[in-house]
C-alpha cells in the first residue's frame, strides 16, 4: 500500500489534483451546451468515476487477507461525504446552465475554501498558522459577494438581449423562429463544406444576442429567463453540498470525533475513498434514472434504451470522470500528509483553470 509520508510528495499530489480538477467541469458543460441530456452525461460520469475508485483501491491500496474491523462509523462518515459530493455535482450541472460555468465555479470553490478550510482547520488541531490561512479565506468570501453581484448584472443583460430576439420567458423557450444573421464569408464557408452543423454557434460573435440565442436553442437545459434569485439559490445549495465532502473524508480517515472503539484502526485513504465513491455512485444512478423519466428544468424525457444508444459525447463524459476521480484521490492522499485544510486549496486553484477553459466551451 502506498502512503504519502512527506510534504514533498503531498505537494506533488496536490499539484496533480489541481491539473485534473481544473478540466472536468468544462468538459461536462461542453456536452450539455451541445444538446446532450444531463442525465446521460452524469450516468456516464458516475459509472466511470466509481471504476476509478475501484482501480485506485486495487493498485495504490492493499490486496490480501485482513482482519475485519468494526469501523462502520468511519465508513458511514465517508459515505456521507460521497453523497454530498455527488449531489453537489448533479446540482452543478443545472447551475452551469442557470448562472454560467465561470460564476458557478467561483462561488462554489470559494464556499469550499471558506467553509471546508475552516472546518478542517479545527479538525486538524489548528496545525496550520491562522494568520496565513484565514486572510486567504476572507479574500474568497469577498469573491463570493462580488460574483453574486456580477451574476445579477449578467442575468439582466442576457434577458434584455434575448428579449430583443423574441424569447418567451414565461414558457422558458424561444417564442418565434430566430433569424440569426451570419457573416457572408462564414455562410460561404459553410456552403463549401468548411463548416458543419456542430460549428454553427461559432458563426455568431460571442456575447451578442444571436450567440446567446444559438446556445439556448441548442443546449439541453433551457435556462433562459431563470430568475437571479433562483440561479443563485441553486449555486449556494451546490456549494453547501460540496463543502461537506472534504471534512467528512477527514473525519473518516482520522476519527477526530472518536467514533471508533478503542483499538480499532482508522480507515486508510483508499478504503475510505472506495466507500466515498460507492455511495456517490448509488445515489447518482438512482437519481438520474428517475430523471430520465421525470426530468426537470425543461429537459426532454428519455429512457434507459435511449441512454444506452447515446454515444454522442460519451468520450467527454468518461474523460471528465477520470479527471475528477484522480483529482479527488490525489487531494485526499495529499491531505493525509499536508493536512486537509491545506489540500482544500486544490478547489480554489482549480477554479482558475476552469475559468480559462470555460471560454473554449
Amino acid at each position: 500500500m502506498y502512503i504519502v509520508e512527506n510534504k514533498g510528495g503531498a505537494i506533488a499530489l496536490i499539484l496533480f489534483a489541481i491539473l485534473c480538477g481544473g478540466s472536468f467541469a468544462p468538459a461536462m458543460s461542453f456536452m450539455e451546451r451541445r444538446g446532450r441530456l444531463p442525465q446521460h452525461i452524469y450516468l456516464d460520469y458516475s459509472i466511470a468515476n466509481f471504476l476509478v475508485a475501484v482501480l485506485i483501491a486495487f493498485t495504490f491500496g492493499q490486496i490480501g487477507p485482513g482482519k475485519i474491523q468494526d469501523n462502520w462509523p468511519s465508513v458511514l462518515v465517508a459515505m456521507a461525504g460521497g453523497l454530498a459530493l455527488s449531489l453537489g455535482n448533479m446540482i452543478c450541472q443545472y447551475a452551469w446552465a442557470f448562472v454560467g460555468l465561470s460564476l458557478v465555479n467561483i462561488i462554489v470553490c470559494c464556499m469550499i475554501v471558506d467553509l471546508g478550510t475552516t472546518v478542517n482547520y479545527f479538525l486538524d488541531g489548528r496545525i496550520n498558522r491562522a494568520e496565513f490561512l484565514f486572510p486567504g479565506v476572507a479574500c474568497f468570501m469577498v469573491a463570493v459577494v462580488l460574483s453574486s453581484i456580477l451574476h445579477s448584472s449578467n442575468a439582466k443583460d442576457k434577458k434584455e438581449k434575448l428579449s430583443s430576439l423574441g424569447v418567451d420567458f414565461s414558457a422558458n423557450q424561444i417564442s418565434r423562429d430566430l433569424e440569426i444573421s451570419k457573416d457572408s464569408d462564414a455562410e460561404e464557408e459553410q456552403k463549401n463544406g468548411c463548416c458543419d452543423e456542430n460549428t454553427a454557434p461559432n458563426l455568431a460573435k460571442p456575447g451578442t444576442a444571436e450567440f446567446l440565442a444559438q446556445i439556448e436553442k441548442r443546449r439541453s437545459i433551457k435556462a433562459a429567463g431563470t430568475s437571479t434569485t433562483r440561479g443563485l439559490a441553486v449555486v449556494l445549495f451546490a456549494g453547501l453540498c460540496f463543502f461537506v465532502f472534504s471534512p467528512a473524508f477527514n473525519l473518516a480517515t482520522n476519527d477526530q470525533w472518536h467514533l471508533l472503539k478503542k483499538g480499532v484502526p482508522h480507515l486508510v485513504v483508499y478504503t475510505a475513498f472506495f466507500y466515498f465513491y460507492l455511495s456517490g455512485f448509488v445515489i447518482a444512478v438512482c437519481v438520474n434514472i428517475w430523471l430520465l423519466y421525470r426530468p426537470i428544468a425543461s429537459v426532454p424525457a428519455s429512457t434507459m434504451e435511449a441512454y444506452l444508444r447515446d454515444w454522442n459525447g460519451r468520450h467527454w463524459a468518461l474523460l471528465s470522470s477520470l479527471l475528477c476521480g484522480f483529482c479527488n484521490d490525489f487531494q485526499f492522499m495529499g491531505g493525509q500528509a499536508a493536512v486537509f485544510a491545506t489540500a482544500d486549496a486544490v478547489m480554489a486553484i482549480s477554479a482558475r483553470f476552469q475559468l480559462q477553459l470555460c471560454y473554449v466551451v
